[in-house]
């Protein structure tokens, strides 16, 4: 299936019914899909090449993800823009994966206007919600344009997403999504999220619809669903918003679900009619998971999955959290649950040599899912995908139950006194200390071990704890080469715009102190 035919499977099914709220406003689907119909019919009619590129420089609003529908069902290629990134990112985005359409929302002309002369690959530029000097309205752009449903050939290796890579280790890489990895992502969530009866979901999309909250609304709409469109990151508005139009899902990363957590009364929020709060883009805290469930019910479902292999390598069904009626052990919860049944997936030594269950190295994943490549970087694609498998930078393990876990990036690995120490053991230990909110452990120079850890420690608001009594427990808990060497207190982790936290910023300026002095 081609992506687009997700959203007409959901627009044959519930034609009058709501698609999409946002606000006090309802879109309905026979709305949402003639106004991709024109906005397609007016691409096509642009006569760009194949898999042109097009990208959406707006916050979550639903104009602005019907023209993301619309470039779907020309069959060209959607670029993800946030609009929380730096002016100068979105610049270089734009320009290296050769946009020739850019949509924007007014908010954003102020930025987007001093950068047109250098986005000379920039054929045409359309101002979602305002007519300009510059830049014509979506509704004057579109003129008459058909909202016929345009009959478009396609090839299911045709790329038609190009997501920019987190840029954590320079500058962002373009991933390649075709409709066969999106495909096999959307038949895995749809067989992982079930709905009984006629049930229809409900999606709440919180997070940036231009990372995972976008991919993730589509299986709700293939259902003739409803997603609910928050315009931003606002505890209280999800909290109303759940209760008022009897949200089913949503996702969050864990840092989001740490600040939920703390909003003073949260425990008394009505969250009766959830089904699933996906979580993933980054290691969950096992207490602060243990919390959710607690205030939530059993309705937490972790993922696994890379913007190279999207949202579909593993998952940790809500089931699977419980034993009994209880909680599930530790080791099970702080796995990222069974692999997709339609991907392989195999821990691999440093020769490319799959290990035993129990041994730890990559993680590689074959199959469908699997990006294309990284856009005009054939050797960074050949580095990065060898003899077909993915090979994910992920360090992980299976356990004795099959399921996968994620000890660390291959990168992030501490090698202190010639041992080798996994940030993320630490990092459960760290979490489950009450005044503690989120933290990172990295490895800084050492004369005596080369490497020492140290944990960096976002605290609670209002609590408190010493370095000392959080390295005794790190020291009680994984014994004295695992603890931290020293522990410093910041206000506020560094983060992506993705919610992870940015080890690569913590580390920098220690090793750069360290180069000062040599």
């Amino acid at each position: 299936m081609a992506v687009i035919d997700y959203f007409d499977r959901g627009w044959r099914l519930n034609p009058t019914g709501a698609a999409y709220i946002q606000g006090e406003r309802a879109f309905t689907y026979n709305e949402v899909g003639a106004l991709s119909c024109r906005i397609a019919n007016k691409l096509l009619a642009l006569r760009l090449p194949k898999e042109a590129k097009g990208a959406v420089w707006s916050g979550n609003d639903v104009t602005a993800w019907t023209c993301t529908l619309g470039i779907w069902r020309a069959n060209k290629a959607w670029i993800p823009i946030n609009p929380r990134s730096s002016a100068e990112d979105n610049r270089y985005i734009i320009d290296t994966f050769d946009c020739e359409i850019l949509f924007f929302q007014n908010a954003y002309a102020s930025i987007v206007e001093p950068m047109r002369d250098a986005l000379t690959k920039v054929k045409h530029l359309v101002c979602i919600d305002a007519d300009l000097a510059w830049a014509p309205s979506l509704a004057s752009w579109l003129g008459d344009a058909s909202a016929v449903m345009p009959v478009v050939p396609y090839e299911m290796d045709d790329v038609v997403m190009l997501t920019p890579t987190g840029g954590t280790t320079g500058m962002p890489k373009g991933v390649m999504n075709t409709h066969r990895s999106l495909q096999t992502f959307l038949g895995f969530n749809l067989t992982a999220c079930t709905y009984r009866d006629g049930a229809r979901p409900v999606n709440l999309a919180m997070a940036p619809m231009t990372h995972a909250a976008g991919l993730l609304s589509v299986p709700c709409i293939a259902q003739g669903g409803t997603v609910v469109v928050l315009a931003k990151p606002d505890p209280a508005a999800l909290i109303e918003n759940v209760a008022r139009h009897r949200v089913t899902e949503f996702f969050l990363p864990p840092t989001v679900i740490y600040r939920l957590l703390e909003v003073p009364g949260i425990a008394e929020a009505d969250f009766s009619s959830m089904k699933y709060l996906m979580y993933g883009a980054a290691p969950m805290s096992v207490e602060k998971l243990k919390k959710a469930i607690e205030i939530f019910g059993p309705v937490l479902m972790g993922g696994y999955g890379q913007t190279e292999a999207p949202a579909g390598i593993s998952i940790l069904r809500p089931d699977e959290h419980m034993v009994g009626g209880a909680l599930a052990s530790d080791e099970r919860l702080s796995s990222v649950g069974h692999t997709n049944p339609l991907v392989r997936v195999e821990i691999m030594d440093d020769d490319g040599r799959i290990v035993p269950d129990g041994e730890t190295g990559e993680i590689c994943v074959r199959g469908d899912i699997v990006m294309k490549g990284y856009y005009k970087d054939p050797e960074k694609t050949a580095e990065t995908i060898v003899d077909g498998w993915l090979h994910t930078g992920d360090i992980g393990h299976f356990d004795g139950e099959h399921r996968l876990h994620i000890t660390d990036r291959k990168k992030d690995m501490i090698i202190t006194g010639g041992f080798n120490v996994y940030p993320s053991q630490v990092e459960q230990v760290l979490w489950s200390h009450p005044a503690v909110q989120d933290c990172a452990v990295i490895g800084v120079p050492d004369e005596k071990w080369g490497e020492a850890v140290k944990a960096v420690v976002e605290l609670n608001p209002g609590q408190t704890v010493s370095a000392e009594e959080l390295i005794a427990l790190c020291k009680e808990r994984l014994g004295s080469v695992m603890a931290p060497k020293s522990v410093d207190f910041i206000a506020s982790l560094p983060r992506s715009l993705a919610g992870k936290v940015l080890k690569k910023d913590l580390r920098q300026q220690f090793w750069q102190q360290a180069q000062r002095k040599i």
